[in-house]
């Protein structure tokens, strides 16, 4: 099976680069040949290269900027490959790279994954546009894929709702994780270390593109209501600008909070495992996610996890009680936030149920499998 990604793949994208690199390791041992086309702007570092994988970079034209991803030397790749593939996997919608497929003629069967985009939060950023995109095309490019990939429940709704009908071939595949990279983890302490917080400090981490739908609106201000009874608390901000690192900045200014918020850019690696073993919670109070991998790698670590309903497993954290929800409200963040910090007990009784419940639903292996047999049932 030859299967192309079509798809922005670089370290700034987050969390859908690394689902395409965990799914690749797979089915190249499964025995596919998978190629990754992906768009690049100037300055933006392309993600980790699966071994036996073939990369394809296009420079994004300055179109871009109003057409997400626009390339013509994308199209012209892939005009001249696309009757090399069985499977062109397209993530996500309202991207140029998505659209190709559609305007030539090939073989390949098309795969779409809905990767949260079609909430009716995420729908209504740049709403008008959307729907007119949706209106002229969209809508039916995506209703004409031979298999669509939702991660829940609320992702097969969302679709249903969009589409205005059931799709007829639509599969239920959650996100994973290579588990094994979570075998050998960090001492404690070496984080705290290295940004000079206390031992015994309360220490919250965000971990996450610095995007407005990541709920740092609520965060920010729960905190800062936090400090009021724990002075000596901590709350570190670390992932890349995605257009929401001047409200932080902002906030931090105006209240003055820059000793207790700590802002690392981003942190990949070991370095980004010494951050999640150090936190007491890992906070995410998101208003839309598709599966969250980061929080589910601060589950797997062992961390305590506050976040909403919206974060892609919602109703699963609440059925096996891994986590501590929270709604889109300032004082209920803040009340998680306080049932988490002054309950220590409690604290670690849900990481360790976290901790269960990720490594029972976020094998990788089982995951990707699942989805190359859902290809070849296609082919």
């Amino acid at each position: 099976m030859k299967i192309l990604n079509l798809c922005g793949y670089s370290w700034e994208i987050g969390g859908p680069a690394k689902v395409i690199y965990d799914h690749t390791n797979v089915q190249i041992q499964l025995g596919a040949e998978v190629t990754i086309l992906t768009p690049l702007s100037e300055g933006e570092r392309l993600y980790i290269i699966p071994e036996g994988a073939k990369v394809v970079t296009t420079k994004r034209h300055w179109l871009a900027r109003f057409i997400p991803e626009f390339s013509p030397e994308l199209y012209r790749y892939y005009r001249q490959h696309a009757h090399e593939y069985d499977i062109v996997h397209i993530h996500g919608p309202f991207h140029f790279a998505g659209w190709v497929p559609f305007w030539v003629r090939s073989k390949a069967k098309k795969v779409f994954t809905v990767h949260g985009t079609l909430d009716r939060w995420a729908m209504q950023k740049s709403g008008w546009k959307k729907q007119l995109i949706s209106a002229l095309f969209q809508r039916k490019y995506v209703a004409q894929c031979d298999l669509i990939q939702v991660h829940n429940p609320d992702e097969e709704e969302d679709l249903k709702r969009y589409l205005g009908h059931t799709h007829p071939h639509v599969v239920m595949i959650n996100n994973g994780m290579l588990l094994s990279d979570y075998d050998q983890l960090p001492a404690k302490g070496i984080f705290r270390k290295k940004f000079g917080i206390a031992e015994q400090a309360p220490l919250i981490l965000f971990l996450s593109r610095i995007n407005v739908k990541k709920g740092l609106n609520l965060l920010l201000p729960a905190f800062q209501n936090l400090l009021k009874t724990y002075p000596e608390a901590r709350l570190c901000i670390t992932g890349p600008d995605d257009g929401y690192l001047s409200y932080v900045t902002d906030f931090i200014q105006k209240h003055q909070l820059s000793q207790q918020i700590i802002l690392t850019g981003m942190l990949t690696g070991t370095d980004k495992l010494e951050a999640i073993v150090d936190a007491d919670v890992f906070a995410l109070p998101t208003y839309s996610e598709s599966f969250s991998l980061a929080a589910l790698e601060a589950m797997v670590c062992g961390t305590a996890v506050l976040t909403t309903d919206r974060i892609g497993f919602g109703h699963l954290l609440k059925q096996n009680h891994a986590a501590e929800l929270v709604t889109h409200d300032v004082s209920d963040v803040e009340r998680g936030l306080r049932r988490l910090i002054d309950d220590p007990v409690y604290r670690l009784q849900l990481a360790a149920k976290g901790q269960t419940f990720a490594r029972d639903v976020a094998d990788i292996k089982k995951v990707a499998t699942r989805l190359y047999r859902a290809f070849e049932s296609i082919l």
